[in-house]
């Protein structure tokens, strides 16, 4: 497909989000000028796409009310490659709308599967498996997912509306880096200007998102997928944790990942390929889960904060000697 026709397609996907897309705004998304615009809408026209030009200040151009594009047609490895993806992000819990959508989207696909391949395609979900999401959690609205994805994009601040895990509910600005799906959630990330500092947010938790005038630069740093895990790393929880561990970052890290602790060393310049004591902070609403992870590590640690964290792990280690068998006790 050449790029003049691929950006055609791409004018006519943007006229068919809905509303008046402006030529600065369709410029700019297609990497044009205003003029190569005006040349894209007339080759629609000849196409028989009723596109529509707004005048006035706020004008620019919008599809006819009601205009729809034809059914699409879908190779075999499409089709089955639609439908995966409607499966593996209902199961997964990453799914940006109701799961009536995909669940209705996927019937459509598969009754117009050839026998064969539908054959093949029940086979495959036959032998598929997926962890469950680690928790009950509602997708994020689909509104409100491509408003902040747009946001993210142009750079340009957000108003949302947010319900904390208390209930509390607020309106508040957001200037959004990032959108990451972890662990079965979605969520975005970015600075909150009124207060500056950064931020994440459950897209799920948010009610309704706009867009306010102006922009921003988003400041050099972490990746927003590294901002989202630091972030549950330092979380306000019940317990803060401190430890030292002497062993290697990597493997300090197969127990204690990123998004639930943080690592320091002794020195700045430290290898993080060498064996050394390390200092290691987390903070967690229980501490019972702590105690076998330190003993799966099987490496030399030592317990700063808090006490309850050092009772907890003599008490494991006292059941553990209690239940272990010597072989001349096992052979009676």
């Amino acid at each position: 497909m050449s790029r003049p026709t691929g950006r055609v397609l791409t004018l006519l996907e943007l006229l068919q989000s809905g509303g008046i897309r402006t030529v600065a705004e369709l410029a700019d998304r297609l990497g044009v000028d205003g003029r190569t615009v005006r040349r894209y809408v007339d080759h629609l026209t000849d196409l028989d796409v009723p596109v529509e030009v707004v005048r006035g200040r706020y004008g620019g151009y919008r599809l006819a009310s009601g205009y729809r594009l034809p059914p699409l047609m879908l190779s075999d490895d499409e089709a089955l490659a639609v439908l995966l993806g409607l499966i593996a992000g209902r199961r997964s819990g990453l799914m940006a709308s109701g799961d009536t959508a995909s669940e209705t989207a996927a019937a459509k696909v598969r009754r117009v599967l050839p026998e064969r391949l539908a054959r093949r395609l029940d086979t495959l979900l036959e032998s598929l498996a997926f962890t469950a999401p680690p928790g009950a959690s509602a997708p994020p609205d689909a509104e409100v997912l491509l408003t902040v994805a747009d946001a993210v994009r142009h750079r340009r601040p957000l108003s949302i509306r947010y319900t904390d895990r208390n209930g509390r509910r607020s309106e508040r600005p957001l200037h959004a880096y990032g959108i990451v799906a972890h662990a079965g959630r979605w969520y975005v990330t970015g600075t909150d200007p009124g207060i500056g500092e950064d931020r994440t947010f459950r897209l799920d938790r948010i009610a309704g998102a706009r867009t306010l005038p102006g922009s921003f630069e988003a400041p050099a740093g972490p990746d927003p997928a590294q901002r989202v895990l630091t972030g549950f790393a330092t979380a306000e929880y019940r317990y803060e944790v401190t430890l030292r561990i002497h062993g290697t970052v990597d493997r300090i890290r197969a127990r204690l990942p990123a998004s639930v602790a943080s690592i320091t060393d002794p020195s700045a310049d430290a290898d993080p390929a060498a064996e050394r004591w390390r200092r290691v902070e987390l903070r967690a609403e229980s501490l019972e889960w702590l105690p076998p992870v330190l003993a799966a590590l099987d490496r030399p640690f030592v317990i700063e904060r808090p006490d309850e964290l050092r009772t907890l792990v003599i008490a494991l280690a006292d059941r553990l000697a209690s239940r272990a068998v010597s072989p001349a006790q096992e052979c009676r």
